[in-house]
């Protein structure tokens, strides 16, 4: 019989404060494969924020609420594995949290993106880029009370960081964490796996944020907003391949026990502007009563 596996659908969008997550983590869970796991869609609200803050941080108490759904969600099923579909990086918190719990020494997380997600409330506002930091029992107390086991900064590794400024953050230089970059691992896995057999884990949970991938093969991810797609695609930033990350992934599951899976930040512009314009069409809108 196979593990219980849980596909978990959170839209949360509260993180950055950018509602757009919401309508791409939907879009994302169609494009998914269908799967007889189990699906679940964690209740978000889509009443409009601002950039009001709480400790620093916007919309604090929305995402503790949201994230403790999602807890009791998990917590009542206890699957042995996990899929996340988002929504931003916030949406890590409660899967993150929950397999932390369950495996404990034994698991490690692979974090797949541009950035780090470790910043605190005192350099930045939007909890998506404070994620990872909570995990670590770092910054805002509330959040890190909501993940009762730890995650050891030794038993992280990152893969394809690519903003030197991105590594500035207290937290960053305080745990000096490896990063494997998109260059070093474009043509084979092994620094990333052998990252990984050095924290002694057996099982690894993956955060994936699209914003890894090159906007020139893929633009549905949050630098490639069609109003500064231009100007972002002439600095050449250098970010990875779909072809190298899926084969990455691909071979940390074969040699490792792969729990968790989290799939973030996507941000589909086309079908963004084209939702709108249907909504302003004759016989589709609408209509007043």
């Amino acid at each position: 019989m196979s593990a219980h596996t849980i596909r978990l659908l959170m839209p949360q969008w509260q993180g950055g404060n950018n509602i757009s997550y919401h309508f791409g983590a939907q879009l994302l869970a169609w494009l998914a494969p269908v799967s007889d796991d189990e699906t679940i869609e964690v209740p978000i609200s889509t009443d409009p924020t601002n950039d009001k803050k709480e400790d620093g941080i916007v919309a604090k108490n929305q995402i503790i609420q949201q994230t403790l759904s999602a807890l009791t969600i998990l917590q009542n099923r206890n699957p042995e594995r996990v899929v996340v579909l988002g929504g931003d990086c916030s949406v890590e918190l409660a899967p993150f949290a929950y397999l932390a719990e369950k495996y404990q020494d034994d698991l490690a997380i692979l974090w797949i993106d541009a950035h780090p997600d470790i910043k605190t409330a005192e350099l930045y506002s939007h909890y998506h880029a404070m994620i990872l930091a909570t995990l670590l029992g770092e910054g805002d107390t509330d959040l890190a009370s909501l993940v009762s086991s730890k995650v050891d900064p030794s038993r992280l590794v990152f893969a394809g960081i690519n903003d030197e400024k991105e590594k500035s953050p207290y937290v960053y230089k305080k745990f000096n964490f490896p990063n494997v970059s998109s260059e070093e691992f474009s043509s084979s896995s092994e620094k990333v796996l052998a990252a990984l057999r050095a924290t002694g884990a057996s099982r690894i949970a993956i955060h994936f944020d699209l914003d890894v991938l090159d906007m020139h093969e893929f633009r549905s991810q949050g630098i490639a907003r069609p109003d500064r797609y231009e100007e972002y695609a002439r600095k050449g930033l250098k970010r990875s391949s779909m072809q190298s990350v899926t084969r990455l992934i691909q071979d940390v599951n074969n040699e490792f026990d792969v729990v968790g899976l989290g799939i973030t930040e996507h941000l589909p512009w086309d079908a963004l502007s084209l939702s709108k314009m249907l909504h302003n069409l004759p016989l589709l809108k609408k209509q007043k009563l």
